[in-house]
């Protein structure tokens, strides 16, 4: 629908295994390489796992592209089987014919591969048998396995099989019961999710195999498609083509990260807000938190508060009440000054003698006026000369 407005050559995000959209990431180049290097040198079981659509399939799907030509391929899809039906179709696969009488029975099927597997040896053939969704095998059908592998020579296995599953493969064989087809594994490699950029050239891959000139997602949008998909191919698949057809209804040639959150709701079953929003959020609901745990604490101080006093005992009578002492006023002792020399001796003068027998020309002590001058004008401080002058001025002093 949206192929021809974005100028597209077909659907670029399909669920469908197909090996042409394959992106060679550090994580699937590896895979490859490990699936590659056991069917051509190792002998026994190779085990590949990874999370739900991280791209198992597609990585087997690119495998049978690149076999070599001296390399038979049985692949089983659907394990939840029986022995005999896991051995009917390995038959099958490898296109044998099998007699009517031996589809049920374990031994003749078992004796017929084996014939095979030795004719294929001597021919310089190698027989590849894949199982995927391999964690989906009963502990009987994964005893037939191992036994598969006693099909060997005094040199080399005649049948190496690659294990394909999710991480539930690998608690499978870790049980006590398995063990021994644990150990007969060479290989063991594990498909993680992809990073933010391998995210981002995932999408663009995709896009130029499909025909796209131009580049239809903006980096937003980019940002957000590895935010909501966690790096999960299959994800990134179903969201991108929902936000090209978003962008298309709306004749929009650019794919913002707006339309991948609107896709993306549609996908999960419900809204998807902005990361910006997420935190904007967490920040209120903290501060609410702060402002509640402050209300309560205070609340809680007025209760004690109210606790003590209630506990407190009561006067109910005033007079038995005892009365508060008053704080004593300290009182700072004055600091001592010299007394003038001219007032002392006046006051002394006048209190022995009466008023009437000074006379204008008696000094006090028998010192000179002259000299009691001089002796006032020294140990009189500065701030009393004043005073002294106006009194002097007003009764008459020894000096006049």
């Amino acid at each position: 629908m949206y192929t021809s407005f974005f100028g597209l050559q077909e659907k670029p995000f399909a669920i469908t295994p197909d090996p042409r959209y394959l992106y060679l990431s550090e994580r699937h180049a590896e895979a490859l390489a490990h699936l590659l290097y056991g069917i051509n040198e190792a002998g026994g079981f190779i085990q590949l796992t990874g999370e739900v659509g991280t791209g198992k399939t597609t990585v087997i799907r690119s495998l049978l592209e690149q076999l070599p030509g001296h390399a038979e391929v049985a692949l089983i899809l659907n394990p939840r089987i029986t022995p005999a039906e896991f051995l009917l179709t390995i038959c099958e696969e490898l296109h044998l014919q099998v007699p009517a009488e031996s589809r049920n029975s374990t031994k003749a099927l078992m004796d017929l591969l084996g014939h095979y597997l030795l004719e294929a040896h001597a021919r310089g053939r190698r027989v590849v048998l894949i199982v995927d969704e391999a964690q989906n095998l009963s502990f009987e059908t994964l005893e037939q396995v191992r036994l598969l592998t006693n099909l060997e020579t005094a040199t080399t296995k005649l049948l190496q099989i690659i294990l394909i599953g999710q991480e539930e493969l690998r608690t499978l064989l870790e049980q006590p019961d398995l063990r021994q087809l644990a150990q007969r594994i060479t290989g063991r490699y594990h498909l993680s999710p992809l990073s933010r950029d391998e995210s981002a050239g995932y999408v663009k891959h995709r896009m130029r195999v499909a025909g796209a000139t131009a580049e239809a997602f903006t980096p937003g949008a980019l940002r957000e498609i590895h935010r909501l998909s966690n790096g999960i191919p299959r994800v990134i698949n179903v969201v991108s083509d929902r936000a090209l057809l978003g962008a298309f209804t709306r004749e929009e040639h650019r794919v913002g990260a707006a339309f991948i959150r609107q896709a993306a709701s549609e996908v999960y079953g419900r809204p998807i807000p902005a990361p910006w929003l997420r935190w904007t959020t967490a920040g209120v609901v903290a501060a609410a938190l702060a402002l509640v745990a402050f209300g309560a604490w205070s609340l809680l101080g007025r209760d004690e508060a109210r606790t003590a006093a209630a506990k407190a005992p009561m006067v109910t009578d005033a007079s038995n009440a005892a009365p508060r002492p008053r704080p004593r006023r300290q009182r700072l002792p004055r600091p001592s000054r010299p007394r003038p020399l001219l007032i002392s001796c006046w006051r002394r003068t006048r209190t022995t003698r009466p008023r009437k027998q000074r006379s204008h020309g008696s000094s006090c002590a028998g010192t000179s006026p002259t000299r009691q001058t001089a002796v006032a004008a020294v140990n009189k401080p500065p701030h009393k000369v004043s005073s002294a002058c106006s009194r002097k001025a007003r009764g008459r002093s020894c000096a006049r």
